[in-house]
């Protein structure tokens, strides 16, 4: 997709308010709408699972936060080459963009195939060390596994996706993983439900519907891509310097993802002693709250290719305004998300699932989480803004600290006096005061920016 806007400020043109507002409209519309798909993916894994009852939804809620975890270790290779890639293209270097691509493909596939490995081999223990009850261990454990063993299709996706975003394309990727979601339903109610499967069969038609888009993913990136599109005579060159940078940007999102979703995991154990009920709403609770944040995202996404294509084009004088104008739509769209949130999160539950106690559990913490969504919504897309400038080390620190010092001790504190509400009081406590943090960080880095740019 040709993005004028981006164009504009490539070739150092004068762009308005209006137009700086537009771009961060057309740049996160389909990044929010490919983002709000992944969690309808989510939501169908759940519905359906949902619909064998309570014990699915718990053994698929028990390693869900691993999950997250390795699929976001895997996602922060992706990010270390994506970043490079945009700046690349704002300094209007093509080919230094495609060669940054191939090394993505090298090392962040190899590195997917390697943790492929590892999460496979841990697969048969994982849901006893999260604290599981015997009657979900098994089906957790083969959720894990499947999921597990396709990481490399995963990765290669997310490349794909990294790499289109990075070059101003969001519309091709947002279709392909709409595209994704929407198969995702007649492959889970066909293993499920027609074979049978169970759990295993939720599994299957996520990871099968991965694979089958897998290759117009690797179509539009390798043969339509304007920037990317792979030339005669162009072979694959390593470079010790993008490998370095990569790595430099990479490992501190790693720590982010390993700090986060280990949080995650520290609140699964904080719910297991709770019972399956809990379990299970904890778990679908997380899954209808993924609607709320997830444009939220999908901002951040498009303000990390703005703000790397503007360092790379050297318009330092819009790199403030096009941190506020993302955080501040990322915060009203959040806003209104949450509101509908409130509202609706009864209705939100009873399309998760047919147990009543669970549905009811799981629209009162929906309730609570709703107040934090806009400050939520300040903390994901400030790290986008940070991201494209190639910061990941100090905003992986206040996650850091955040998780760790505030929300896990509360929840440890509170669950066991007022059960999964109290979980979720932490959650969004925590959640207000991170989106502070990083409100208060965007402001005095700005400040320093205006400076310099008037010294």
């Amino acid at each position: 997709m040709k993005n004028d806007y981006l164009k504009a400020m490539r070739d150092g043109k004068s762009l308005s308010l209006s137009n700086l507002l537009a771009m961060t409209v057309r740049l996160s519309i389909p990044t929010m709408l490919a983002q709000v798909s992944i969690i309808i993916m989510e939501y169908i894994d759940a519905a359906m699972a949902g619909r064998l009852g309570g014990g699915a939804t718990a053994a698929i809620g028990l390693v869900a936060s691993s999950q997250w975890l390795v699929n976001g270790v895997c996602y922060s290779t992706v990010a270390g080459f994506s970043v490079q890639a945009a700046q690349a293209i704002g300094a209007k270097d093509e080919e230094g963009a495609r060669r940054i691509m191939k090394q993505a493909f090298i090392f962040s596939l190899g590195f997917s195939a390697l943790l492929a490995a590892v999460s496979a081999a841990i697969s048969p223990q994982l849901p006893l060390w999260l604290g599981g009850g015997e009657d979900i261990r098994s089906d957790a454990s083969v959720y894990f596994l499947i999921n597990s063993l396709f990481l490399p299709v995963f990765q290669f996706n997310s490349i794909c996706i990294a790499m289109l975003q990075s070059s101003g394309n969001t519309k091709t990727p947002g279709i392909l993983e709409a595209v994704m979601c929407f198969l995702d339903i007649p492959f889970n109610y066909v293993f499920i439900f027609v074979f049978h499967l169970g759990v295993k069969g939720a599994a299957v038609g996520t990871v099968l519907a991965e694979t089958v888009m897998a290759l117009p993913f690797g179509y539009f990136l390798f043969v339509k891509s304007p920037v990317f599109r792979l030339r005669r005579g162009e072979g694959v060159e390593i470079r010790k310097k993008e490998l370095k940078r990569a790595v430099s940007i990479s490992l501190p999102l790693a720590f982010e993802q390993i700090v986060m979703c280990s949080a995650q995991i520290m609140s699964t154990k904080i719910v297991a002693p709770l019972g399956t009920v809990a379990i299970a709403a904890n778990s679908l609770a997380v899954t209808a709250e993924g609607l709320c944040y997830m444009p939220g995202y999908g901002i951040a996404s498009a303000a990390t290719t703005m703000l790397g294509q503007s360092i790379g084009a050297k318009r330092r004088d819009l790199q403030a305004r096009l941190s506020y104008i993302t955080v501040g739509v990322g915060m009203a769209i959040m806003g209104i998300t949450g509101a509908l949130m409130y509202f609706l999160s009864p209705l939100m539950m009873r399309a998760l699932t047919p147990v009543a106690e669970i549905a009811v559990l799981g629209a009162a913490v929906l309730k609570i989480e709703a107040f934090a969504e806009p400050l939520f919504a300040a903390s994901i897309v400030a790290t986008g803004v940070f991201r494209g400038a190639g910061d990941t080390l100090v905003p992986s620190i206040m996650n850091l600290v955040s998780m760790w010092a505030i929300r896990i001790p509360l929840a440890a504190f509170l669950a066991p006096r007022i059960g999964l509400k109290g979980v979720w009081i932490a959650m969004c406590l925590e959640l207000c005061a991170r989106g502070i943090a990083f409100l208060v960080r965007l402001v005095i880095k700005n400040r320093r920016l205006v400076q310099n740019e008037r010294i």
